[in-house]
């Protein structure tokens, strides 16, 4: 019987405790009315300047860019590299103009198409700098940019930046794009003399990538490797 009411006693005093906190903190809400409510107000300000944003702004942009994009692409599949890039003096504005000026995924995929046509031009400086602004969480597109981009710092003779490209591009575990970049991180080791990593690029291929074009020959680059 002493222990059940000693229980019961610490449970009061608990509960008197809460009581009490809770009352404390009704207290601070009822003399911080004001200061909560401008706090509520603010958040709901917020919350609207981004809908209206993203509905005002955000999404008009995003198609202006896409109707931008569709202009210049109607040139780029000419071969028409120049037009494609800096627009007709009429209606399109091109590639760059568009990359520089619309900060969406739109303006990301117009770097993506100005760095092909500058690569296709050999102006390599100029495709590095605009494959590097493309990002789409892509698992085809984005090892494609990033091999191309490795290939340009090739052209470049940037070999570091080079196999770090074909690294990127390896990551991505895709079945056609992962050999082929792994292949030329290794061939790019191989060239730095850094043998230890060309062997271990040749046999990620051998053992990730066995039914690839890639692998067909790879034993022979292991060989150089080892």
């Amino acid at each position: 019987m002493a222990k059940k009411k000693q229980d019961f006693v610490k449970q009061d005093e608990q509960l008197q405790e809460v009581n009490e906190a809770l009352s404390g903190a009704g207290k601070w809400i009822e003399d911080n009315a004001n200061l909560i409510s401008w706090i509520v107000a603010g958040i709901a300000v917020v919350v609207m300047a981004v809908i209206a944003i993203n509905r005002y702004v955000i999404q008009p942009k995003a198609l202006e860019a896409s109707n931008e994009n569709a202009k210049a692409v109607v040139y780029f599949m000419a071969g028409d590299y120049d037009k494609a890039l800096f627009g007709d003096d009429a209606e399109c504005i091109g590639f760059e103009a568009i990359a520089d000026e619309y900060h969406n995924q739109q303006g990301k995929l117009a770097a993506l198409y100005a760095g092909i046509c500058h690569f296709e031009k050999g102006e390599f400086d100029e495709a590095a700098k605009y494959l590097k602004k493309f990002d789409a969480d892509d698992l085809n597109i984005d090892p494609a940019a990033n091999q191309l981009l490795g290939d340009a710092y090739v052209e470049l003779e940037e070999f570091g930046k080079a196999a770090k490209a074909f690294e990127a591009a390896a990551k991505s575990g895709n079945e056609i794009i992962a050999p082929m970049s792994l292949k030329k991180a290794g061939i790019v080791y191989l060239h730095e003399g850094e043998n230890a990593k060309a062997l271990k690029a040749f046999k990620a291929i051998k053992e990730n990538y066995p039914s690839s074009s890639e692998a067909q020959d790879i034993d022979k680059y292991i060989a150089v490797a080892e």
